[in-house]
């Protein structure tokens, strides 16, 4: 009997040890998916989370709109935020270099370069600019009252490292060649910049 009953309480135990193990084991796996299911769901939101960051989008060729633009650039590298401008189509004039000439243009594109401005210093104004003379009033205007021109606030974006990149896509549509535009740049197509803008806090279009 006592034989019988020692045979009993070891089968007994045999079974609970191993019922602890399959208990503990299946703990163990919802605990490892509910911990990747965390860990997902924490990354996804990483991911909709703004970052510290300014993009901008120059697509104006005008010198007050560009103006603005490195204004507000200028002003969100100082306070801080990773800034960036993606100059596309007729903002691409600002990032000319004054007489560039590129080998190996066709008509047109020669053609086209002589029709836009070649650098900073060419840019008109969005209105009032008869012929360059609204331009040229704006830069006296903004000199007398001692305000940055378009220049120096190109030269204070780079020194605050604000990133600078030329969409390839528009060069290859306006005959834009890499040496015809200031040194330092970044060549990228939307993608870069849609990768910017999806974590900026601040995305302007100018």
């Amino acid at each position: 009997m006592a034989e019988v009953a020692s045979r009993m309480a070891g089968s007994s135990t045999a079974e609970s040890g191993e019922l602890t193990s399959l208990v503990a084991a299946e703990v163990s796996r919802q605990v490892g998916s509910l911990r990747s299911e965390l860990e997902r769901a924490l990354q996804e939101l990483r991911e909709r989370t703004p970052e510290d960051r300014a993009a901008l989008v120059v697509f104006s060729g005008d010198l007050d709109r560009v103006l603005a633009a490195f204004v507000i650039a200028t002003g969100a590298a100082a306070s801080g935020l990773e800034t960036s401008i993606f100059f596309t189509f007729w903002g691409l004039s600002v990032l000319k270099k004054k007489g560039a000439r590129a080998a190996g243009k066709g008509l047109k594109q020669r053609m086209f370069g002589l029709m836009t401005p070649t650098g900073s210093e060419g840019l008109g104004t969005s209105q009032l600019n008869f012929f360059g003379m609204g331009a040229t009033m704006l830069r006296s205007m903004m000199k007398e009252q001692g305000i940055a021109s378009l220049e120096e606030l190109m030269g204070m974006a780079r020194e605050l490292g604000v990133k600078m990149t030329a969409c390839t896509m528009s060069m290859d549509a306006m005959g834009i060649a890499k040496e015809e535009l200031v040194d330092g740049l970044g060549y990228a197509g939307v993608a870069a910049f849609m990768a910017d803008a999806s974590r900026a806090r601040v995305s302007l279009f100018i």
